[in-house]
């Protein structure tokens, strides 16, 4: 029995807390889908950092919940403020990538508003880093610790000390975003709160962690991501948060 069956087999158990998290974080967006994309929401940094950590909750978690339902088995008692603490340091670690996340989405409308032609060479390079990354060994390094994590858990039970279920969620959170974070620059392209773009790069994500055939997918989205790269030049449809052509209105296009 290989760790990615023993993740699968059970993965059902105790992840129901952490599903409903990221059920209630996709209805929130869901519901706040106009409110994302406002003038408020464009110039305000801790409005844009607090859904973000939605959005990432929202995408993650589904993914994650396997690994959370493993690590829930290792925490005999008081389990269910462990394991909040455990999730907590999981997205804290996706929350402080809204920082960059949101330089770039200032930068992306800055140059669809401005300069719509560098927009489709920005594009390609959008798309190019994250074809090339999704090749690398180092996505394949950590996309195995996020598929099997049975040694990250024997780590953690060394782990002491009140915060030790934060840190424990923070490492996991850390190997997550070396696994995902090209695909979030995608959301540079697609707009930086576009709702379908979030659906699919989360269908993605949770394939790729949780399908037996994560790695070839992995592999195929980042071939496809080389290809989106070249056509971009004649289809700029295809990242309209910076080519400014048909803008979404979940970018940050009003800056």
């Amino acid at each position: 029995m290989t760790r990615t069956t023993i993740t699968a087999r059970y993965g059902a158990r105790y992840s129901g807390p952490v599903l409903l998290t990221a059920a209630a974080a996709w209805a929130w967006v869901a519901l706040r889908r106009g409110d994302m994309g406002s003038r408020t929401m464009a110039g305000d940094l801790p409005a844009f950092m607090g859904v973000w950590t939605v959005m990432m909750a929202a995408m993650m978690l589904p993914a994650t919940a396997p690994v959370a339902s493993l690590y829930a088995r290792t925490v005999p008692v008081h389990r269910t403020p462990r394991m909040i603490a455990f999730t907590a340091g999981y997205v804290l670690v996706w929350a402080a990538a809204g920082l960059p996340a949101y330089a770039l989405a200032v930068g992306a409308t800055h140059v669809a508003t401005t300069h719509p032609t560098a927009g489709r060479a920005a594009a390609a390079a959008v798309f190019a880093v994250n074809g090339v990354y999704q090749l690398t060994a180092l996505k394949d390094f950590c996309l195995t610790k996020c598929r099997s994590p049975i040694s990250l858990l024997l780590r953690y039970a060394s782990y002491r000390g009140p915060s030790r279920h934060l840190r424990a969620g923070a490492h996991h959170g850390v190997f997550c975003l070396g696994c995902c974070w090209s695909l979030m620059l995608l959301l540079t392209a697609f707009g930086a709160m576009n709702l379908w773009a979030m659906v699919g790069l989360a269908a993605i994500v949770t394939v790729e962690k949780r399908s037996p055939r994560g790695r070839p997918v992995a592999r195929a989205v980042g071939l496809t991501s080389l290809a989106l790269a070249i056509a971009v030049f004649w289809v700029p449809l295809l990242a309209p948060n910076l080519t400014g052509s048909g803008m979404t209105e979940m970018g940050l296009r009003h800056l």
